[in-house]
């Protein structure tokens, strides 16, 4: 009855298929759309989560060459397709209520025992212009559902970078670098993170991140995106 009456309301029409969207939880993309999200099952780095081409190898030749500062990381699905959509449509559109079936999709990916649940964050005035942070409320949801503390406020973005997006992994790591740091009086030291973002691609952002937590002294330190991107 809620759906009907908020449908009547404000009807929606499916961006990805362009008929009528029945389910206000998931609008504007309709049931159909949403059922054919699937989670990745094929080949991935077992150390980054990194999509491979083929189960020859365990691990990617990037963290062969260069040990990631965190202790796994995983993701639930490609950004691509209806996924790629409803990601886009939850940080850049605002549609905050993506973010609950969202995250309840990463709830199937299963994640170990943690203390805290921390968020990718960020640059203050790119928070105050979009006036949320979509890995937080991925992160809130997760955190709520696995019995873990969400900590937000403690690892910062205290710098604004350019967009990853079209830059070269070598790019990525240049325009990233130092671009964390943690707040004066965060009690980190020992905590099993588990940390949160929306879509990992090379894997910079959560490399610096993860690094700037160890050095304030977390321990094992677990990564989950909702979605990893195709790298150049």
């Amino acid at each position: 009855m809620l759906n009907g009456f908020l449908n009547l309301l404000f009807p929606q029409t499916c961006p990805v298929c362009r008929n009528p969207s029945s389910e206000h939880s998931i609008a504007p993309i309709c049931a159909e759309c949403w059922r054919t999200i699937r989670p990745y099952r094929g080949p991935a780095c077992s150390r980054c989560g990194t999509p491979l081409v083929s189960d020859a190898a365990a691990t990617c030749g990037d963290c062969l060459k260069n040990e990631p500062p965190f202790k796994r990381a995983v993701n639930f699905g490609l950004y691509d397709g209806v996924l790629r959509s409803a990601i886009n449509l939850l940080k850049y559109r605002g549609i905050r209520r993506l973010s609950g079936p969202l995250s309840g999709m990463m709830l199937g990916i299963g994640f170990p025992d943690v203390d805290a649940v921390i968020p990718v964050p960020l640059y203050e005035k790119r928070l105050r212009q979009r006036e949320f942070n979509q890995s937080a409320l991925l992160a809130a949801n997760i955190a709520r559902h696995i019995g873990a503390a969400l900590v937000t406020g403690c690892l910062l973005k205290i710098r604004d970078t350019p967009p990853q997006v079209g830059l070269r992994s070598r790019e990525r790591i240049k325009n990233i670098r130092g671009a964390f740091d943690i707040r004066d009086g965060c009690r980190l030291r020992g905590r099993k993170v588990l940390l949160i973002d929306d879509v990992v691609t090379t894997g910079a952002t959560v490399r610096e991140c993860s690094r700037v937590l160890k050095k304030a002294g977390a321990g094992d330190i677990h990564v989950a995106a909702l979605a990893h991107g195709m790298r150049d």
